[in-house]
């Protein structure tokens, strides 16, 4: 019996208009209101989470909020912080030092502030199209942007995650080149083809919520998991039913139990209906 609907947000529970479809949304309430639980797992910090949580009525029903690919679990009702596993403030300096040599932008967020070097180089081009980031990643998580001339010589503080942005074909070209210094030290992968993000070595979504979900008494076939990118591919795994959206990567595919609609399509809802989570 599911007791626990894990899923990621950007490509999965949310459209390309970053909107919760109607269907989608009346599915996700109707299985919390049969006594699911609900867990949003994202690349996203916490304030990135809330807003679709409050739409979603999880302030109401519980549930928890899986931030930064896994650096951090909240419950969504209390604030109260369950798990947190942050680099080091000497790991994410390493990494920025490091990230001098590249082109990809670095940026981190602390409090209300998204910090990055240079708030005018903001733009990349992403299928075609030039596509204003900045702007698209502090209005999406609801910060305020602020320049710091050094990254590096900025952080003197644990960081849950450090997010690079670029160019999808420079990401594609350098990114091994990017992650080779910290193979056996850290955690990077692709959240996006224009996103490549750094966290402390052995984090995922999937530890994160063994971690959580265990000690509240839920086990693994209790849950069914979706998402449609490389770093979901930890809870399509761990979970009792994993579901891949249509428009996931193939590598996601193909470790997914189940492959549904996508996230313009209902495919969430479509699968809890399947599943008879929800009316």
């Amino acid at each position: 019996m599911i007791k626990v609907i894990i899923m990621d947000i950007d490509g999965t529970l949310a459209n390309s208009r970053k909107e919760i479809t109607t269907k989608t949304k009346e599915a996700l309430i109707s299985a919390q209101q049969k006594g699911i639980m609900l867990v949003l797992a994202s690349g996203r910090p916490v304030p990135g989470l809330r807003q679709f949580g409050q739409q979603l009525q999880m302030d109401r029903y519980g549930g928890l909020y899986c931030a930064y690919n896994g650096s951090m679990v909240v419950d969504c009702r209390s604030e109260e912080v369950l798990f947190n596993q942050p680099m080091s403030a000497e790991e994410a300096r390493s990494v920025l030092h490091h990230l001098k040599n590249f082109k990809a932008v670095p940026v981190i967020d602390k409090g209300d502030y998204m910090y990055v070097n240079d708030v005018f180089n903001h733009t990349i081009s992403y299928n075609g199209q030039p596509f204003n980031i900045l702007q698209y990643e502090s209005r999406g998580n609801g910060f305020r942007l602020r320049e710091v001339k050094d990254m590096e010589e900025f952080v003197d503080f644990p960081v849950n995650k450090i997010l690079t942005y670029a160019d999808p074909e420079y990401l594609q070209a350098n990114w091994q080149a990017m992650a080779e210094p910290f193979k056996g030290r850290l955690h990077s992968v692709f959240t996006a083809p224009f996103y490549y993000e750094y966290t402390a070595l052995g984090i995922d979504k999937a530890k994160a919520l063994d971690t959580v979900l265990k000690s509240r008494g839920f086990k693994q076939e209790e849950m069914i998991a979706f998402g449609d990118g490389q770093n979901d591919a930890s809870i399509v795994r761990y979970a009792g039913i994993g579901v891949a959206m249509a428009n996931a990567v193939d590598e996601l595919k193909a470790v997914a139990d189940e492959i549904t609609a996508s996230n313009e399509e209902d495919g969430i809802a479509l699968s809890l209906r399947k599943h008879g989570l929800a009316d």
